[in-house]
């Protein structure tokens, strides 16, 4: 497995619409252990998403059935692959 830092940035127009599916979305992910940790930036222009995935083509599958990206609310998409090397998280 490995993990996969995603950064998005949103088309503000249909945000507010589509955040309650996109949330509940990565809810489903988090409580099957897909995403570690996600939440809007701190000036609400984007995201980031710490994903689990067994590669970038799985990973692709997973995010390509976000509501957001399927109802256009993402302008921007990054996907980078994450080495964690220290932290709670790492075993």
């Amino acid at each position: 497995m490995a993990w996969f830092l995603v950064e998005i940035r949103y088309v503000q127009e249909k945000l507010d619409a589509v955040r309650p599916k996109h949330r509940e979305f990565l809810g489903r992910l988090a409580a099957e252990g897909v995403v570690a940790v996600a939440g809007p930036l701190g000036d609400n222009s984007g995201g980031i998403t710490l994903y689990q995935a067994e590669d970038e083509a799985a990973l692709n599958a997973i995010i390509d059935t976000d509501p957001y990206f399927l109802e256009g609310v993402i302008a921007e998409r990054s996907v980078r692959e994450f080495k964690p090397v220290i932290g709670a998280w790492v075993p």
